[in-house]
């Protein structure tokens, strides 16, 4: 198994807040599938650039709000 990639979130968190908005209701707001928010969620994937911004204006909230970077 590889390792995951040093890119942290919160996006399960946000999606808590949001009035408990589902995985799939954020897949369709940003044009991804739910197994990709699944992934994106659980570290084992990071999004692309384009994808990461769609996701913090769903939420109202900065890009570095969402995502993180662990060393």
């Amino acid at each position: 198994m590889g390792k995951k990639p040093p890119i942290t979130n919160r996006v399960r968190e946000l999606r808590e807040q949001h009035g408990q908005m589902s995985q799939a209701a954020l897949a369709n707001a940003i044009g991804v599938t739910r197994q990709t928010v699944i992934a994106i969620e659980q570290g084992r994937y990071s999004p692309s650039l384009e994808s990461a911004f769609r996701i913090s204006r769903v939420f109202g909230v900065g890009l570095e709000d969402v995502f993180g970077w662990d060393d």
